[in-house]
């Protein structure tokens, strides 16, 4: 079988059994598709109305759905912007107790902070504090409650930007976008009998040695139609049957799987002809689903 990486989607070619006659449809002409091969949804909102500010108030989807480069700047600018609001907080503390004018050569002086004498001291106690790394060189002392204060709410803080920027770190690189690569689909699906029924079929195969578990398909007919009271329906989805009833949907796909569509009564290819099959202007998603064996 000649295979081609595939996400989604299938292209659509006509096959006829009947070995006297040869019928060669037309050569494809580019057509810009409602789903591209890729996953990827040619779709894009516009006038919708307080569209920004309802990506804002889901702030954590909206980070991972961002790029790569986009969430590492972020990432880099909010800790470097933590770390130096922070560090500038504890060296305000230490200017206006006079802890910087005493510079540590007055034994009989309790600083807030030990051995913190200017901006780079009070942001190299704030990173060991941060990190936990404690050196033990700079530490607060006793007689200083707000920078008590201030070392609990630092210790909130950290605490909440560590889960959110990590936590969409991690959820972004667990994301099954690339494991989909190894998951490839015929070039394209043809019309042919099977079992005495006119199907139409393509194939789907998993690279990986790893297991799909709960792998399941299901196809959609994205074509415009019109209702019987005259309203246009410019993207209806019409479900395609595979083999919901019978159970042939759920996949056991550690080999390369036929899927087969059976053209009857109920199918919406039924009143198609050869030729206008050929010309109609439709298209088939192909949505495979399944938890990876390996990640979950």
């Amino acid at each position: 079988m000649s295979v081609l990486r595939r996400t989604f989607g299938v292209d659509y070619q006509v096959v006829n059994t009947d070995r006297d006659m040869t019928f060669s449809p037309p050569a494809k002409k580019k057509r810009q598709r409602f789903v591209e091969k890729n996953g990827r949804c040619n779709v894009q909102h516009g006038n919708l109305g307080g569209e920004t500010s309802r990506y804002i108030s889901d702030l954590f989807t909206t980070l991972v759905d961002l790029k790569w480069r986009w969430n590492l700047l972020i990432f880099i600018l909010t800790y470097t912007v933590a770390w130096l609001v922070m560090a500038s907080m504890w060296w305000v503390i230490a200017y206006i107790r006079g802890d910087l004018s005493h510079g540590g050569h007055d034994s009989s002086y309790t600083p807030c902070v030990a051995n913190v004498y200017n901006f780079p001291s009070a942001f190299l106690f704030f990173i060991e504090t941060e990190a936990t790394i404690g050196y033990g060189y700079r530490y607060i002392t006793e007689k200083c409650p707000e920078g008590i204060i201030l070392f609990l709410f630092q210790s909130l803080l950290g605490s909440i930007v560590d889960a959110f920027l990590i936590g969409c770190m991690f959820i972004k690189m667990s994301q099954p976008k690339k494991r989909a690569e190894t998951l490839m689909f015929s070039q394209d699906a043809v019309i042919s009998q099977r079992d005495g029924k006119l199907c139409l079929m393509f194939r789907v195969g998993n690279l990986r040695n790893s297991h799909m578990v709960s792998a399941q398909i299901r196809c959609k007919l994205i074509k415009s139609r019109q209702t019987p009271e005259g309203e246009f329906l410019p993207l209806d989805q019409c479900e395609l049957d595979v083999g919901f009833g019978t159970g042939a949907d759920q996949l056991f796909l550690v080999s390369p799987l036929t899927i087969c569509h059976e053209i009857n009564t109920k199918s919406p290819f039924f009143d198609l002809s050869q030729r206008s099959l050929v010309n109609e202007q439709f298209e088939i998603v192909v949505i495979l689903e399944g938890i990876v064996e390996t990640t979950g």
